[in-house]
């Protein structure tokens, strides 16, 4: 159990375990009770005065974020810190579309969010993730060498080498936010 004043709960949806990663990373920092989002209920988070949810993202979806979006209205009163993993860096416009795409008008209004980068193996990806890949690859190859982005040059150098941007001092910022009184961002 958290030891801090203010009960924290981290919880989390990760498919290939830069999330859980993360997750874990601030649990420890501030002292939260951690669990992936299939091993809570609502109901659990009553007692918490401060809830975390981190999600992957894939294509600007995030996982599990439907099921806090969906229970929003019944955490009034609670700081609720999100964070989001993907391969893409913390651009704003990334980070405004993950937020249209997933959150509800009260949580835009009310939620701190973050977004991380992850990381991206290939060779672990499942057959659909593998395939979605596939697509995407041919679609950047199509494009002329020299337009290009670097995000798509990188996203093509990493199916050739699995790549790892994940890093601890990442989370410094999360940290602040939920040990601090900063207003939603």
């Amino acid at each position: 159990m958290s030891t801090n004043k203010n009960k924290i709960i981290v919880i989390y949806k990760s498919k290939y375990g830069s999330t859980k990663r993360y997750a874990q990373w601030i649990a420890e920092e501030v002292g939260a009770d951690i669990f992936p989002l299939n091993q809570i209920k609502l109901r659990d988070l009553e007692k918490y005065d401060t809830i975390v949810y981190g999600g992957a993202v894939y294509a600007v979806g995030m996982l599990g974020i439907s099921a806090l979006r969906n229970s929003f209205s019944k955490l009034a009163g609670k700081k609720v810190v999100v964070f989001s993993v993907g391969a893409s860096p913390a651009y704003p416009e990334a980070m405004a579309s993950i937020q249209a795409n997933n959150f509800s008008d009260a949580m835009k209004e009310n939620v701190h969010f973050f977004h991380l980068r992850g990381g991206f193996d290939y060779t672990k990806l499942n057959w659909l993730d593998r395939t979605l890949m596939m697509l995407l690859k041919l679609k950047i190859q199509r494009k002329s060498e020299d337009l290009r982005t670097g995000d798509e040059k990188g996203m093509l150098a990493a199916c050739q080498t699995p790549a790892d941007w994940t890093k601890k001092e990442a989370i410094k910022p999360i940290v602040e936010c939920i040990v601090g009184d900063k207003a939603p961002q």
